[in-house]
């Protein structure tokens, strides 16, 4: 049996493609018990704001944003994405490579790590997942899946969760949601990185990585900020 992790190099495979967005969409059918359920992302990243700011902000980089331009960005993600309308469902919120296990013989994948999952805006989880393309060592973001890549799995997932067929309307409405969304998932994770900059006893550059996402949040945000939902 051929049982593992994904490889980064194979996410953008059509097979595997449709495998993964199957595997998301089934996730995001998981019910909250007849509740409501809130979002995560803007209480755990203000918690990770506040904590940026209050216990590491003195030692920060220069190559990090200074603390009130953070402010300002999160309160803009906020205010922005909050309009969006994204289903609120429940996640995985940490779908990289390592987490998605792929069998051949069977022909399917499952998820691990659910250290992460919560209920949580689902293009957040999509997009999430898209900037997972780039890798975690060795970050390329030219891996990031272009558009008509990012279509096709989108078509795949929003057929495996309405069982029935799709219109490109909605294909392209989840595009702008998803790809809005990756930028809030850089922000999320850069000032993550900085507290495992210094906390964490793992042998990793948190410092680099909190730099990498946060240089590509401010660099694709004109690009990202500018599409617009289907009429």
């Amino acid at each position: 049996m051929d049982v593992g992790s994904i490889a980064t190099s194979h996410l953008g495979e059509r097979q595997k493609l449709g495998l993964i967005a199957l595997e998301m969409a089934k996730i995001h059918t998981i019910h909250a018990n007849g509740s409501l359920p809130k979002p995560t992302l803007w209480h755990k990243m203000h918690n990770y704001f506040t904590l940026v700011k209050n216990e590491i902000n003195p030692s920060l980089s220069v190559d990090v944003p200074k603390v009130e331009v953070l402010e300002q960005e999160l309160s803009w993600l906020k205010e922005h994405l909050s309009q969006l309308d994204s289903p609120v469902v429940f996640c995985h919120n940490d779908l990289l490579c390592k987490n998605i296990i792929y069998d051949s013989t069977q022909g399917h994948v499952r998820f691990i790590d659910y250290e992460y999952a919560g209920y949580n805006y689902q293009a957040f989880d999509i997009g999430n997942h898209f900037n997972e393309f780039a890798g975690v060592n060795e970050v390329d973001y030219c891996r990031y899946p272009g558009r008509e890549t990012q279509l096709q799995w989108l078509h795949y997932y929003l057929q495996a969760q309405k069982g029935m067929a799709v219109t490109p309307r909605e294909v392209e409405r989840l595009y702008v949601q998803v790809n809005k969304f990756a930028l809030a998932s850089h922000f999320f994770w850069a000032l993550w990185a900085l507290i495992q900059n210094q906390f964490s006893t793992i042998d990793f550059d948190f410092l680099r990585y909190a730099v990498i996402r946060f240089h590509q949040y401010f660099k694709v945000k004109p690009q990202v900020s500018a599409l617009e939902m289907p009429k």
